[in-house]
């Protein structure tokens, strides 16, 4: 519970000792404190807001800096991080604010790639050093090991599937002001164990409280980053060609299909999840000798293979034709039942698969290595010169295309939806203008400091 956004909400709807109040009330819901504790609470909150509302007397440099540039478009009616058309849209946006900064990097957010890149001079040659950071999945924070292991894999799936070898995990946990400190242990537990079974040390990290006093609740809200680096140049998605295979390991889910099965009570499926399947396939085709040979890697996540195949066509300008049979093969058995007994749309939810595009003649050598790991992998389908990816069932074939959001995979985002929203068009336009005007922010700040 926010409680500075409570008061934000209510100040000019409620008077004073109303609010007081109402805000005490919720305080006393959270803390094991008496009412006169929860009084005194309150005023100090509403007191603190009202100072931040005193910028009447500020010139128009300093206000603009203390506001942002409000888009009047929540979070949720954007589908932000629920990996669809909307959250794709965003996070165009924000590659658009960010693009100024990668002058010296070699794939930075603009290609929606992954992980990102930057190219370093030494004294041997040319390091590619990759970083990529995952956040929690949101309906993890009462399963916080859970949590912590599938967020770290994620991390380095980001980083290996841009060809590049994992050397360090960093960690950002923030958990609200009446969180048992012993999610703290648990989560990093789950981080841990990941570190472990791949070879990949903890380095760094920090430990925070969400929103500090002002969040009361016991959310868990956390990152995992990782670090690689490789000497020859990454897997990216542009690099997908006409005529290229596209392979497919084995994919068992992560925190998607791990929070599928616990909110359906489905809780063995969640030990179909629990592997590093991916990250030692990645790393047997490094240590084979044939990244080199390989077109592009990815990991079945944004969306599904909906979310993924747009990506990847709109980045690299080609086709992709799946065969559905192929796909479906490749989807753990016990997670693929639960799919369909639940009616998710599998191709519309991340299955944590690698997906490998490579060469014709490359694709066999690619898949013995794989299999040679321990892992299962099949070829699925083509890359073609259409420029849309389509799927192949049954004798049809139908446009992939990604949902507003993702497939829903609980009861509430059922009832939430995936449909579009019929201002989606006005609501895009909102969108693009704050994020206009916080590049404008961003560019006076800059010219500002550059001048001193």
């Amino acid at each position: 519970m926010d409680i500075e956004g409570f008061v934000r909400r209510n100040m000019d709807s409620m008077d004073e000792e109303s609010l007081r109040n109402a805000l005490a009330d919720l305080i006393l819901e959270f803390k094991d404190t008496d009412r006169e504790t929860s009084i005194r609470m309150a005023d100090a909150v509403i007191y603190e807001v009202k100072n931040t509302l005193k910028t009447g007397g500020l010139d128009d440099g300093l206000r603009t800096i203390i506001s942002y540039p409000p888009a009047g478009v929540g979070m949720g009616e954007m589908g932000v991080g629920s990996r669809g058309e909307g959250d794709f849209f965003v996070h165009r946006k924000i590659a658009d604010i960010v693009s100024s900064t990668g002058t010296r990097s070699f794939i930075n957010p603009e290609a929606q790639d992954d992980g990102g890149v930057v190219r370093t001079e030494t004294g041997s040659g040319d390091v590619y050093i990759t970083t990529a950071v995952d956040g929690i999945h949101s309906r993890l924070s009462e399963y916080p090991f859970l949590g912590g292991f599938h967020v770290t894999r994620a991390a380095l799936r980001d980083v290996c599937v841009m060809g590049s070898r994992p050397v360090a995990l960093i960690s950002d946990l923030h958990l609200a002001d009446d969180g048992d400190v012993g999610k703290l242990f648990d989560f990093t537990a789950g981080v841990a164990a990941v570190s472990e079974l791949v070879d990949v040390p903890v380095v760094a990290g920090s430990t925070l409280r969400v929103g500090g006093d002002m969040v009361l609740g016991d959310r868990l809200v956390s990152a995992v980053g990782a670090i690689g680096f490789s000497e020859t140049p990454p897997t990216a998605r542009k690099r997908a060609e006409p005529g290229d295979v596209i392979l497919l390991t084995e994919g068992s889910g992560g925190g998607t299909i791990t929070t599928t099965a616990i909110y359906h009570g489905l809780f063995d499926v969640v030990w179909e999840t629990l592997d590093v399947n991916f990250i030692r396939a990645s790393e047997a085709i490094m240590d084979s000798g044939l990244l080199g040979d390989v077109h592009a890697m990815t990991d079945v996540t944004n969306g599904g293979l909906r979310g993924d195949a747009h990506e990847i066509s709109s980045t690299a300008g080609v086709g992709l034709e799946f065969d559905a049979d192929a796909v479906m093969s490749m989807i753990n058995p016990s997670v693929l039942a639960m799919l369909q007994d639940l009616e998710i749309d599998p191709l519309g939810v991340s299955i944590d698969s690698l997906m490998i595009i490579a060469p014709e003649d490359v694709a066999p050598d690619v898949m013995d290595t794989i299999r040679g790991a321990g892992v299962d992998v099949a070829e699925i389908g083509r890359v073609t010169d259409s420029g849309v990816p389509v799927l192949l069932r049954d004798g049809s074939e139908e446009e992939l295309r990604p949902l507003f959001r993702e497939a829903a995979y609980t009861q509430i985002k059922k009832m939430v939806g995936d449909k579009t929203p019929q201002d989606f068009e006005e609501m895009k336009r909102k969108v693009e203008d704050a994020a206009r005007r916080a590049i404008e922010k961003k560019d006076m700040v800059v010219r500002m400091i550059s001048r001193e």
